[in-house]
C-alpha cells in the first residue's frame, strides 16, 4: 500500500509539473519567430491586411510575425501544409470564408478544417455589394430577381474564378430565390469588374471599398449589399436581405487558426494580441477608410462561426452542384 500512494503521489507531481510546465511555455510564449501562411498569392485584401497584422503583433508580442505564402490549388496548398505543421503557436494559418467549404470542392483534400485546426481570432468583416453593369436595367434586387426569374440563365454572373467566395454568393442568392444565371469564371474580380464595365458579364459580387471608384463614376451600378448590415459607405444602399431574401448575410473576412493541438493557453494569448491589435487607432482608421468591421473575437466565437458557414456552404455546394478538381 505504501508502494502504491508513493506511485500516486509521483503521479500527481508529475500531472502538476507538466501543467506548471504548461504555464510557463505559455507564458514565454513566443520565443522564437511566429510565421503566418498565407495560402493566396501576394496582393490581395487578405495579403494587405494580415500584413497590418503582422506588423503590429511583432511590436506587441516583442518577436517578428512573418508572413510566408503558399498559394496554389485554390488555397489548399498552404491550408495542409499547417494542418500537419507542429502544434506549438509558431506556424498560423490566414484564412477567409471559403476556409470551410475546401474538402467540398476539392477532391483529394487531406484536412477537415473544423477538427484539424484551432481557432485564433476573426480579425474583421468586409462588405460586400452586388454590382450590375450600367446597361442593365435592374436597380434593385426584387427587379434583378424577377428579371432571373422570368429570364433562367440570360443573367452572365461574373466571378473571380470557380469555387470563389464571389461564386459562393452568387450561387447562393440564386438558389435561395430559385433563380439561375450563367456563371462566368475569371481568374480574379479585376478581369471580372472589367468586363462588367464594358457590359460583356451583367452583374458581380465584390467588395465594396475597391468598387467605390466605379461606383462613383457610374462605371457599375451597386444594388444592394450583401452583408447583413448597411455600410457607412454608402448608407442609402439597403441590404439584400432588407429587399426580400431574408436570411441572406455574404461577408468576406480575414481570420486566424493554429493546428488543432496547439495549447489552449498559447492559442489564447494570441488571441487576446490579435484582440489589441485591432482596435489600436491607426489599424482602426486604416481598415475602417477600406469599409472593414473590425472583429478581434474570441477563439469559441470564431470556432461558432466557422460551424455556421461549413454548413451554409454545404447546403449551397450541394444544392448547385459545385465540384472542383484541382
Amino acid at each position: 500500500m505504501r508502494f502504491k500512494g508513493t506511485r500516486l503521489l509521483l503521479t500527481g507531481l508529475l500531472v502538476c509539473a507538466g501543467s506548471a510546465s504548461a504555464q510557463e511555455s505559455a507564458s514565454a510564449f513566443p520565443s522564437k519567430v511566429v510565421t503566418i501562411v498565407v495560402p493566396v498569392a501576394t496582393g490581395g485584401a487578405n495579403d494587405q491586411e494580415a500584413r497590418v497584422y503582422a506588423t503590429k503583433m511583432s511590436a506587441t508580442m516583442g518577436k517578428a510575425f512573418v508572413l510566408d505564402y503558399k498559394p496554389g490549388a485554390g488555397s489548399t496548398i498552404g491550408t495542409g501544409y499547417v494542418a500537419k505543421a507542429a502544434p506549438d503557436g509558431y506556424t498560423l494559418l490566414a484564412i477567409s470564408p471559403n476556409f470551410t467549404v475546401l474538402p467540398l470542392l476539392y477532391k483529394n483534400v487531406s484536412f477537415d478544417p473544423l477538427k484539424d485546426f484551432a481557432p485564433v481570432s476573426q480579425m474583421s468583416q468586409r462588405t460586400t455589394v452586388l454590382l450590375v453593369s450600367p446597361g442593365f436595367a435592374a436597380k434593385s434586387i426584387a427587379e434583378y430577381l424577377s428579371y432571373a426569374r422570368n429570364n433562367p440563365g440570360k443573367i452572365n454572373f461574373g466571378t473571380a474564378g470557380a469555387g470563389s467566395g464571389t461564386h459562393l454568393a452568387g450561387a447562393w442568392l440564386h438558389s435561395a430565390s430559385s433563380t439561375s444565371v450563367t456563371f462566368v469564371h475569371y481568374k480574379g474580380i479585376g478581369p471580372a469588374m472589367l468586363d462588367l464595365i464594358t457590359g460583356r458579364v451583367d452583374a458581380t459580387a465584390a467588395i465594396l471599398a475597391p468598387s467605390m471608384p466605379q461606383i462613383k463614376s457610374g462605371k457599375v451600378r451597386a444594388i444592394a449589399i450583401m452583408n447583413a448590415e448597411r455600410s457607412k459607405l454608402q448608407p442609402d444602399l439597403p441590404t439584400v436581405a432588407e429587399q426580400g431574401l431574408a436570411g441572406y448575410n455574404w461577408a468576406t473576412w480575414l481570420g486566424f487558426v493554429a493546428p488543432a493541438a496547439t495549447p489552449a493557453a498559447i492559442v489564447n494569448k494570441l488571441s487576446e494580441n490579435f484582440a489589441r491589435v485591432v482596435k489600436l487607432p491607426d489599424v482602426i482608421a486604416t481598415l475602417e477608410a477600406e469599409g472593414s468591421l473590425l472583429v478581434g473575437n474570441t477563439p469559441a466565437q470564431f470556432r461558432q462561426i466557422l460551424v455556421t458557414d461549413a454548413a451554409i456552404w454545404r447546403k449551397v455546394v450541394q444544392d448547385n452542384g459545385i465540384e472542383l478538381t484541382e
